[in-house]
């Protein structure tokens, strides 16, 4: 595997073409004060999967695509409400 960057967070809006906005929650503890702070990051990440809101997502640091965009959707690591679907699908027969 390559050295880029690679996050994994939780798409929160997908209704730009080919663009979804992906959140990137980070935990760490304050150098001086030891308290854990959580941070959120929000990222523009360019999508040729078809993601949706709610799914977690890796996304891959890329080469510039445009102004707001330098990253790419790598793999869906886990699609929001599929289990339920089928679950649903299956009492419906």
């Amino acid at each position: 595997m390559n050295e880029r960057r690679r996050m994994t967070g939780t798409v929160t809006s997908n209704k730009m073409m080919k663009t979804v906005v992906v959140k990137v929650d980070r935990t760490y503890r304050h150098p001086l004060y030891r308290k854990v702070v959580h941070a959120s990051s929000k990222v523009k990440a360019h999508d040729l999967l078809g993601c949706n809101i709610g799914d977690i997502v890796t996304i891959v640091e890329v080469a510039p695509i445009s102004r707001d965009k330098a990253w790419s959707v790598e793999t869906i690591v886990k699609r929001e409400g599929k289990s339920l679907d089928i679950a649903a699908e299956e009492v419906v027969e």
